[in-house]
């Protein structure tokens, strides 16, 4: 635990919560460090089944820490800004958006890089960078992969924010929940209880075929698949339907 970065475990779930709140979670570029190695450190660990990420106070993240500007050199910025808006295509274990209020800027980008985002009815979003006389560049891909390309333009150019509603609407988060950190919580703890071994074996599939043909993304889910089918756990949930009982995945040990 750091003073800008909370981490607290809960059986097989890492609740990561940005802890800048006075600061609106601004992402200074030694919280994005932190929050890199604590992302990176849990997917490497056999005890972490899925994360949660969320901020502190009444904010999610305002996005990029304006105040270092000038102070930080560009260059550290953004490879440290590069490295966290990929997340998604380098990552095995699922990350939950908990977004309890203000996700603008970085903090959409954020959200967009998590597999499951569940929002608050506060909650508000947006691509604010164009009010700056910026382009969002380094999150664009990820909200893009999560709205659409033309939606993700459509909000880039006009720099609006929107509610958790139209965050729904246009797939930027799946859920609005009176208690979006409990809420997460259980869809956490729900995949950290399904089997390691195919929850990792899919998105890495996933990260593998992004941006591949169909016929090379075909050949990639065989192989996977057939991996897959060879495994102790799928050996384990067959056995375990079967017998009419909860499995006992091999990969937990």
């Amino acid at each position: 635990m750091s003073d800008t970065l909370e981490l607290t475990q809960h059986g097989r779930v890492l609740r990561i919560a940005l802890n800048r709140p006075e600061k609106h979670n601004a992402l200074s570029s030694d919280l994005c460090r932190q929050l890199l190695d604590a992302i990176n450190r849990a997917d490497r660990s056999t005890d972490i089944g899925a994360m949660v990420l969320t901020g502190n106070g009444d904010s999610f993240s305002a996005g990029m820490d304006l105040k270092e500007l000038g102070l930080v050199p560009m260059e550290t910025i953004n490879n440290v800004h590069e490295q966290l808006f990929t997340l998604s295509m380098r990552l095995g274990t699922p990350v939950v958006a908990a977004v309890n209020g203000l996700a603008v800027g970085g903090g959409t980008g954020l959200v967009a890089n998590c597999h499951i985002a569940v929002a608050s009815e506060q909650a508000k979003f947006g691509l604010t960078e164009i009010k700056l006389g910026l382009w969002p560049f380094l999150v664009f891909r990820g909200v893009q992969a999560a709205v659409g390309e033309r939606r993700a333009i459509e909000l880039a150019l006009t720099g609006r924010t929107f509610g958790a509603n139209e965050a729904r609407e246009i797939g930027l988060i799946h859920e609005i929940a009176a208690d979006c950190n409990q809420r997460a919580m259980e869809i956490a703890g729900a995949i950290s209880r399904s089997s390691p071994g195919a929850v990792h074996s899919g998105l890495d599939f996933i990260n593998e075929a992004r941006g591949k043909g169909w016929e090379t993304a075909a050949l990639i889910a065989r192989r996977v698949r057939q991996e897959v089918f060879e495994s102790p756990d799928f050996q384990e949930g067959v056995r375990a339907f079967r017998e009419k009982r909860e499995p006992k995945w091999p990969s937990f040990e």
